[in-house]
């Protein structure tokens, strides 16, 4: 169904889809969903960055897509371990992604998809459609905020930092489809925020990695790195993951003893292990698994541990078998935990494109849902996880960003001259000198 043509709002006056080419930075697209209403400013805020949003409220979480939204994430994992290497490829080297995270900014750019290559995002995520994918990442996302907050009856009075945002960056004369911005805006929270990628990319990248690191409370700095952004950038979709929970019973730290850590290559390194009484574990032929609650109970950590071969777990993951590998039973255990913080920075593109979206990031994708004006595609997926575990808890943040570039593919030309009856013909040089010239009656 065609769209109504969304409306911007410039410095002195408002014009249509067809005077973009020359109008002022736009400042805010509103609407009423395509009935044609007056159009009215959607944000007052006054910032360095305009938004470009739809009037529609965010929805409150159903119950009943919550499904959807854990779905997608879950289906995630397995063919972003897999792409990543994580444990197999390099199993001496520290990796983590967020799948929470990556689903999110998948969400959002697939409500742009359109055709082949939004049925392809969608089989990725496990989704049947974008209103059920992107009322799915709602209820995933505002479910997680409810589990944020000051623990019940804590003695401590502690609490749970838990908080996920999304927020698009979008080139400011492109007109953004007011379906798109109503999808924003009821499923994600948010809108487009106006930058310049085409004549300052630094300032651009500048702008989404402030809000960034505002969002990560500067555990994420730098999402988008130097030479990321190119004049060809035209929008960046970001989610923004942050986690500051401490244990329901913290690690004793007197108990907290340097103890051997044998590395994959069997070399043997001392390392500060902690030590504490668990409730639930596991012992299998192939793991041994422990899990350590969160203040509230609502969250856990869960620790799997391989016994037999030492890619056996990582495998598991890769097969899709991460709720096998989590699963425990109530057998107290004494778990041993070393602490550790690192951070992994990696792009995720590879990774998808195998899983099964390659469109996306090809010269044929579809991203019409966001945009007639120009055709984009995926550029690439950056990702960046950072993670401290100690005696008292565990820090994490996660920042997901989808660059979208201006393809090169060819654009259907505006006249066709078909010659399709007698045709005069001119061969020249390329200053116009003619060299042969003609008359063509019957081609026969």
């Amino acid at each position: 169904m065609r769209s109504t043509p969304i409306l911007v709002l410039t410095r002195r006056r408002l014009l249509s889809l067809g005077a973009l080419a020359v109008a002022a930075p736009a400042l805010t697209s509103c609407g009423d969903g395509g009935s044609g209403g007056d159009p009215g400013p959607a944000d007052a805020d006054a910032g360095p960055l305009r938004l470009v949003s739809s009037p529609v409220e965010r929805q409150a979480a159903d119950p009943a897509a919550l499904r959807t939204g854990a779905e997608a994430v879950a289906a995630l994992v397995a063919p972003l371990w897999a792409g990543l290497g994580v444990g197999v490829e390099d199993p001496g080297a520290n990796g983590a992604f967020s799948p929470f995270s990556v689903a999110m900014a998948l969400g959002m750019a697939t409500a742009g998809a359109a055709g082949a290559t939004r049925r392809e995002m969608l089989d990725v995520l496990g989704a049947d459609d974008v209103p059920a994918l992107a009322a799915g990442c709602n209820a995933a996302a505002l479910d997680l905020e409810d589990r944020a907050g000051p623990v019940p009856d804590d003695p401590d009075e502690r609490s749970i930092e838990l908080a996920t945002a999304d927020q698009v960056f979008g080139q400011h004369d492109v007109a953004w489809q007011q379906p798109f911005l109503d999808i924003l805006a009821r499923d994600f929270g948010t809108g487009v925020r106006t930058v310049d990628f085409a004549g300052d990319p630094e300032g651009a990248r500048a702008a989404v990695n402030e809000w960034t690191a505002a969002q990560t409370r500067d555990r994420i700095e730098e999402i988008i790195p130097p030479g990321a952004f190119t004049p060809d950038t035209r929008m960046t979709l970001v989610n923004a993951l942050y986690l500051k929970a401490p244990w329901a019973k913290e690690f004793d730290k007197t108990l907290t003893q340097d103890a051997d850590f044998t590395l994959a290559d069997g070399a043997v390194v001392p390392v500060p292990m902690m030590r504490a009484t668990v409730a639930r574990s596991a012992v299998t032929g192939d793991w041994s698994t422990a899990q350590v609650l969160y203040a509230g109970g609502r969250l856990a950590m869960t620790v799997v541990v391989p016994r037999g071969e030492p890619d056996a777990v990582a495998a598991a993951v890769a097969d899709g078998r991460l709720t096998e590998l989590l699963s425990t039973e109530p057998v107290p255990a004494t778990l041993r935990l070393p602490r550790w913080r690192f951070r992994t920075q990696r792009s995720l593109s590879s990774a998808l494109a195998e899983a099964g979206m390659p469109l996306a990031f090809s010269d044929d994708a579809d991203f019409s849902g966001m945009t007639t004006q120009e055709s984009l595609r995926i550029a690439d997926v950056l990702h960046q996880v950072f993670i401290a575990v100690d005696e008292s808890g565990t820090e994490a943040a996660a920042a997901t960003a989808i660059v979208m570039e201006t393809t090169t593919a060819e654009v259907p030309p505006e006249r066709e001259v078909a010659a399709d009856r007698p045709f005069l013909f001119c061969v020249h040089t390329d200053d116009g000198v003619p060299l042969f010239v003609g008359w063509c009656a019957d081609p026969r």
